[in-house]
Protein backbone atom coordinates (compact mmCIF):
# COMPACT_ATOMS: atom_id res chain seq x y z
CA UNK A 1 0.00 0.00 0.00
CA UNK A 2 1.38 3.37 -1.04
CA UNK A 3 1.49 6.23 1.44
CA UNK A 4 -1.18 8.14 -0.46
CA UNK A 5 -3.55 5.15 -0.23
CA UNK A 6 -3.06 4.93 3.53
CA UNK A 7 -3.78 8.66 3.80
CA UNK A 8 -7.01 8.15 1.83
CA UNK A 9 -8.14 5.49 4.30
CA UNK A 10 -7.35 7.74 7.26
CA UNK A 11 -9.35 10.53 5.60
CA UNK A 12 -12.26 8.16 5.05
CA UNK A 13 -12.30 7.18 8.73
CA UNK A 14 -12.16 10.81 9.81
CA UNK A 15 -15.27 11.66 7.76
CA UNK A 16 -17.06 8.49 8.92
CA UNK A 17 -16.39 9.29 12.60
CA UNK A 18 -17.22 12.99 12.36
CA UNK A 19 -20.23 12.60 10.04
CA UNK A 20 -19.14 15.82 8.36
CA UNK A 21 -16.54 16.84 5.80
CA UNK A 22 -16.13 20.22 7.51
CA UNK A 23 -15.49 18.78 10.99
CA UNK A 24 -13.22 16.07 9.60
CA UNK A 25 -11.25 18.67 7.63
CA UNK A 26 -10.80 20.75 10.78
CA UNK A 27 -9.57 17.71 12.69
CA UNK A 28 -7.11 16.83 9.92
CA UNK A 29 -6.10 20.48 9.38
CA UNK A 30 -6.90 20.41 5.65
CA UNK A 31 -9.49 22.25 3.59
CA UNK A 32 -12.93 20.65 3.06
CA UNK A 33 -12.43 20.80 -0.71
CA UNK A 34 -9.10 18.95 -0.47
CA UNK A 35 -10.68 16.32 1.80
CA UNK A 36 -13.60 15.91 -0.60
CA UNK A 37 -11.19 15.31 -3.49
CA UNK A 38 -9.33 12.72 -1.42
CA UNK A 39 -12.55 10.82 -0.74
CA UNK A 40 -13.57 11.01 -4.41
CA UNK A 41 -10.18 9.58 -5.33
CA UNK A 42 -10.68 6.69 -2.90
CA UNK A 43 -14.19 6.02 -4.21
CA UNK A 44 -12.86 6.06 -7.75
CA UNK A 45 -10.08 3.63 -6.90
CA UNK A 46 -12.50 1.24 -5.15
CA UNK A 47 -15.28 1.65 -7.69
CA UNK A 48 -18.01 2.22 -5.09
CA UNK A 49 -19.63 5.15 -3.32
CA UNK A 50 -18.74 5.28 0.36
CA UNK A 51 -20.93 8.19 1.51
CA UNK A 52 -24.45 9.50 0.99
CA UNK A 53 -24.03 13.27 0.74
CA UNK A 54 -26.79 15.80 1.37
CA UNK A 55 -26.71 19.50 2.23
CA UNK A 56 -27.32 18.66 5.91
CA UNK A 57 -25.51 15.43 6.66
CA UNK A 58 -23.09 12.79 5.47
CA UNK A 59 -23.91 9.12 5.97
CA UNK A 60 -22.19 5.87 5.11
CA UNK A 61 -23.39 3.67 2.28
CA UNK A 62 -23.50 -0.09 2.77
CA UNK A 63 -20.02 -0.33 1.26
CA UNK A 64 -18.86 2.50 3.51
CA UNK A 65 -20.23 0.79 6.63
CA UNK A 66 -18.47 -2.44 5.72
CA UNK A 67 -15.18 -0.68 5.07
CA UNK A 68 -15.44 1.36 8.29
CA UNK A 69 -16.20 -1.69 10.42
CA UNK A 70 -13.11 -3.59 9.27
CA UNK A 71 -10.79 -0.65 8.73
CA UNK A 72 -11.11 1.04 12.13
CA UNK A 73 -9.47 -1.73 14.21
CA UNK A 74 -6.88 -2.31 11.47
CA UNK A 75 -5.81 1.35 11.43
CA UNK A 76 -5.74 1.40 15.23
CA UNK A 77 -3.46 -1.64 15.21
CA UNK A 78 -1.11 -0.06 12.67
CA UNK A 79 -0.90 3.12 14.75
CA UNK A 80 -0.30 1.06 17.89
CA UNK A 81 2.51 -0.84 16.14
CA UNK A 82 4.20 2.42 15.19
CA UNK A 83 3.81 3.71 18.74
CA UNK A 84 5.21 0.43 20.10
CA UNK A 85 8.31 0.80 18.00
CA UNK A 86 8.86 4.44 18.91
CA UNK A 87 8.25 3.97 22.63
CA UNK A 88 10.29 0.82 23.17
CA UNK A 89 12.95 1.64 25.72
CA UNK A 90 11.65 5.15 26.33
CA UNK A 91 10.36 6.51 29.59
CA UNK A 92 6.57 6.13 30.08
CA UNK A 93 4.70 8.98 28.44
CA UNK A 94 1.80 9.68 26.13
CA UNK A 95 -1.94 9.18 26.31
CA UNK A 96 -3.86 6.08 27.41
CA UNK A 97 -7.52 5.89 26.38
CA UNK A 98 -9.42 3.93 29.03
CA UNK A 99 -13.06 2.88 29.35
CA UNK A 100 -14.52 2.10 32.79
CA UNK A 101 -17.81 1.23 34.41
CA UNK A 102 -18.58 4.00 36.90
CA UNK A 103 -18.56 1.78 39.99
CA UNK A 104 -15.29 0.14 38.95
CA UNK A 105 -13.72 3.54 38.36
CA UNK A 106 -14.83 4.95 41.70
CA UNK A 107 -13.79 1.86 43.68
CA UNK A 108 -10.44 1.07 42.10
CA UNK A 109 -9.13 3.84 39.87
CA UNK A 110 -10.29 7.17 41.29
CA UNK A 111 -8.40 6.64 44.61
CA UNK A 112 -5.15 6.07 42.65
CA UNK A 113 -5.25 9.00 40.23
CA UNK A 114 -3.26 11.48 42.30
CA UNK A 115 -0.52 8.96 43.12
CA UNK A 116 -0.32 7.82 39.49
CA UNK A 117 -0.08 11.42 38.25
CA UNK A 118 2.77 12.04 40.71
CA UNK A 119 4.61 8.88 39.67
CA UNK A 120 4.12 9.35 35.90
CA UNK A 121 3.63 13.04 35.12
CA UNK A 122 4.13 12.46 31.37
CA UNK A 123 1.24 9.99 31.04
CA UNK A 124 -2.19 11.42 30.26
CA UNK A 125 -5.20 9.23 31.11
CA UNK A 126 -8.14 9.85 28.79
CA UNK A 127 -11.06 8.29 30.72
CA UNK A 128 -14.53 7.46 29.42
CA UNK A 129 -16.94 6.54 32.24
CA UNK A 130 -19.88 4.60 30.85
CA UNK A 131 -21.85 1.56 32.00
CA UNK A 132 -22.50 0.51 28.40
CA UNK A 133 -20.21 -2.37 27.37
CA UNK A 134 -18.30 -1.46 24.21
CA UNK A 135 -16.05 -3.27 21.76
CA UNK A 136 -12.77 -1.95 23.09
CA UNK A 137 -10.76 -2.56 19.90
CA UNK A 138 -13.35 -1.07 17.59
CA UNK A 139 -13.81 1.96 19.85
CA UNK A 140 -10.07 2.58 20.01
CA UNK A 141 -9.53 2.10 23.77
CA UNK A 142 -6.21 0.89 25.16
CA UNK A 143 -7.77 -0.78 28.21
CA UNK A 144 -10.97 -1.00 30.26
CA UNK A 145 -12.38 -1.77 33.71
CA UNK A 146 -15.31 -4.16 33.59
CA UNK A 147 -17.03 -6.89 35.60
CA UNK A 148 -15.55 -10.34 35.19
CA UNK A 149 -18.72 -11.78 33.68
CA UNK A 150 -18.60 -9.20 30.87
CA UNK A 151 -14.97 -9.55 29.78
CA UNK A 152 -14.25 -9.85 26.07
CA UNK A 153 -12.38 -12.91 24.82
CA UNK A 154 -8.69 -12.99 23.94
CA UNK A 155 -7.81 -10.24 26.42
CA UNK A 156 -5.33 -10.03 29.27
CA UNK A 157 -7.28 -9.49 32.51
CA UNK A 158 -5.99 -8.27 35.88
CA UNK A 159 -8.30 -8.70 38.91
CA UNK A 160 -8.98 -5.56 40.93
CA UNK A 161 -9.77 -6.09 44.61
CA UNK A 162 -11.77 -8.94 46.09
CA UNK A 163 -15.09 -10.40 45.03
CA UNK A 164 -18.03 -8.02 45.36
CA UNK A 165 -21.44 -8.37 46.96
CA UNK A 166 -24.75 -6.77 46.15
CA UNK A 167 -26.87 -5.23 48.87
CA UNK A 168 -30.42 -3.96 49.19
CA UNK A 169 -30.65 -0.55 50.85
CA UNK A 170 -33.12 2.15 51.77
CA UNK A 171 -33.11 5.25 53.93
CA UNK A 172 -34.06 5.01 57.64
CA UNK A 173 -37.03 7.26 56.86
CA UNK A 174 -38.31 4.84 54.21
CA UNK A 175 -37.95 1.88 56.59
CA UNK A 176 -39.78 3.78 59.36
CA UNK A 177 -42.72 4.41 57.00
CA UNK A 178 -42.87 1.16 55.05
CA UNK A 179 -40.88 -1.44 56.97
CA UNK A 180 -38.37 -3.93 55.57
CA UNK A 181 -39.01 -6.78 53.14
CA UNK A 182 -38.31 -10.15 54.75
CA UNK A 183 -37.79 -12.08 51.51
CA UNK A 184 -37.07 -11.00 47.92
CA UNK A 185 -40.68 -11.75 46.97
CA UNK A 186 -41.78 -9.08 49.47
CA UNK A 187 -40.17 -6.48 47.21
CA UNK A 188 -43.28 -6.58 45.04
CA UNK A 189 -45.10 -4.77 47.88
CA UNK A 190 -42.46 -2.04 48.16
CA UNK A 191 -41.39 1.02 46.16
CA UNK A 192 -38.21 0.01 44.37
CA UNK A 193 -35.82 2.14 42.34
CA UNK A 194 -35.06 0.48 39.03
CA UNK A 195 -31.83 0.79 37.10
CA UNK A 196 -31.51 0.20 33.38
CA UNK A 197 -28.27 -0.69 31.60
CA UNK A 198 -27.49 2.04 29.06
CA UNK A 199 -28.73 0.91 25.67
CA UNK A 200 -31.25 -1.57 27.13
CA UNK A 201 -35.03 -1.22 27.00
CA UNK A 202 -35.94 -3.09 30.18
CA UNK A 203 -34.70 -2.49 33.74
CA UNK A 204 -32.10 -4.75 35.31
CA UNK A 205 -33.60 -7.57 37.38
CA UNK A 206 -32.26 -7.86 40.92
CA UNK A 207 -30.19 -11.02 41.51
CA UNK A 208 -30.33 -13.08 44.70
CA UNK A 209 -29.00 -16.44 45.86
CA UNK A 210 -30.60 -19.12 47.98
CA UNK A 211 -29.43 -22.71 48.63
CA UNK A 212 -26.59 -22.26 46.15
CA UNK A 213 -28.79 -21.15 43.27
CA UNK A 214 -29.23 -17.71 41.73
CA UNK A 215 -32.62 -16.24 40.87
CA UNK A 216 -33.86 -12.86 39.64
CA UNK A 217 -36.65 -10.60 40.77
CA UNK A 218 -38.26 -7.97 38.52
CA UNK A 219 -39.18 -5.06 40.80
CA UNK A 220 -41.40 -2.03 40.30
CA UNK A 221 -41.56 1.46 41.71
CA UNK A 222 -41.76 5.18 41.07
CA UNK A 223 -38.37 5.67 39.39
CA UNK A 224 -36.18 4.18 36.66
CA UNK A 225 -32.69 5.63 36.09
CA UNK A 226 -29.72 4.72 33.91
CA UNK A 227 -27.14 6.06 36.36
CA UNK A 228 -26.16 4.13 39.48
CA UNK A 229 -25.21 7.26 41.44
CA UNK A 230 -28.65 8.73 40.75
CA UNK A 231 -30.23 5.51 42.02
CA UNK A 232 -28.23 5.64 45.25
CA UNK A 233 -29.01 9.34 45.77
CA UNK A 234 -32.72 8.61 45.30
CA UNK A 235 -32.55 5.89 47.96
CA UNK A 236 -30.87 8.29 50.40
CA UNK A 237 -33.69 10.77 49.74
CA UNK A 238 -36.36 8.21 50.64
CA UNK A 239 -37.71 7.52 47.14
CA UNK A 240 -37.55 3.77 47.64
CA UNK A 241 -35.38 0.66 47.94
CA UNK A 242 -32.23 0.33 45.80
CA UNK A 243 -30.07 -2.60 44.74
CA UNK A 244 -26.39 -1.75 44.51
CA UNK A 245 -22.81 -2.86 45.19
CA UNK A 246 -22.11 -3.06 48.92
CA UNK A 247 -18.60 -1.57 48.68
CA UNK A 248 -19.98 1.45 46.84
CA UNK A 249 -22.78 2.05 49.34
CA UNK A 250 -20.56 1.35 52.39
CA UNK A 251 -19.82 5.03 53.26
CA UNK A 252 -23.55 5.85 53.30
CA UNK A 253 -24.27 2.76 55.38
CA UNK A 254 -21.58 3.73 57.93
CA UNK A 255 -23.09 7.23 58.10
CA UNK A 256 -26.49 5.59 58.76
CA UNK A 257 -27.98 7.37 55.75
CA UNK A 258 -28.82 3.94 54.36
CA UNK A 259 -29.76 0.68 56.05
CA UNK A 260 -29.37 -2.81 54.57
CA UNK A 261 -31.91 -5.58 54.24
CA UNK A 262 -32.28 -9.09 52.77
CA UNK A 263 -28.64 -9.85 53.66
CA UNK A 264 -29.06 -13.69 53.63
CA UNK A 265 -30.02 -13.54 49.95
CA UNK A 266 -27.10 -11.34 48.86
CA UNK A 267 -24.10 -13.48 47.86
CA UNK A 268 -20.61 -12.60 46.56
CA UNK A 269 -20.01 -12.42 42.82
CA UNK A 270 -17.07 -11.96 40.45
CA UNK A 271 -15.70 -8.44 40.75
CA UNK A 272 -13.95 -5.96 38.45
CA UNK A 273 -10.96 -6.49 36.19
CA UNK A 274 -8.69 -4.24 34.21
CA UNK A 275 -8.25 -5.83 30.80
CA UNK A 276 -6.46 -4.94 27.61
CA UNK A 277 -5.38 -6.41 24.24
CA UNK A 278 -2.21 -8.44 24.53
CA UNK A 279 -0.27 -6.28 22.06
CA UNK A 280 -0.91 -3.10 24.11
CA UNK A 281 1.42 -4.41 26.83
CA UNK A 282 4.40 -3.27 24.78
CA UNK A 283 3.48 0.41 25.18
CA UNK A 284 5.73 1.97 27.82
CA UNK A 285 2.80 3.96 29.25
CA UNK A 286 0.61 0.85 29.41
CA UNK A 287 3.32 -1.20 31.10
CA UNK A 288 3.69 1.51 33.74
CA UNK A 289 -0.08 1.66 34.30
CA UNK A 290 -0.40 -2.13 34.56
CA UNK A 291 2.48 -2.40 37.03
CA UNK A 292 0.94 0.42 39.09
CA UNK A 293 -2.41 -1.41 39.28
CA UNK A 294 -0.81 -4.76 40.13
CA UNK A 295 1.16 -3.24 43.01
CA UNK A 296 -2.05 -1.92 44.53
CA UNK A 297 -4.35 -4.86 43.83
CA UNK A 298 -5.75 -6.36 47.02
CA UNK A 299 -6.92 -9.62 45.48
Amino acid sequence: MRGSEFAELQAFLAVAEQGSFVRAAEAMQVSPSALSQTIKGLEGRLGVRLFHRTTRRVGLTQAGERLSRRLKPAIAEVEAAVTDASELGERPRGRLRLHAFRVGYQLYLEPLLAAFADAYPEIELDLTLDDQPVDMIEAGFDGAIRLGELLEQDMVAIPLGAMLRHCVVASPEYVARHGKPRTPSDLHRHRCINWRWPGQMHPYQWEFQRDGGWFRVAVHGPLIVNDLRAMLDAAVNGVGIAFTVEAWAAPLIRQERLVTMLEPWCAPFEGFYFYYPRQRHHLAAMRAFIDFLKQRSTR
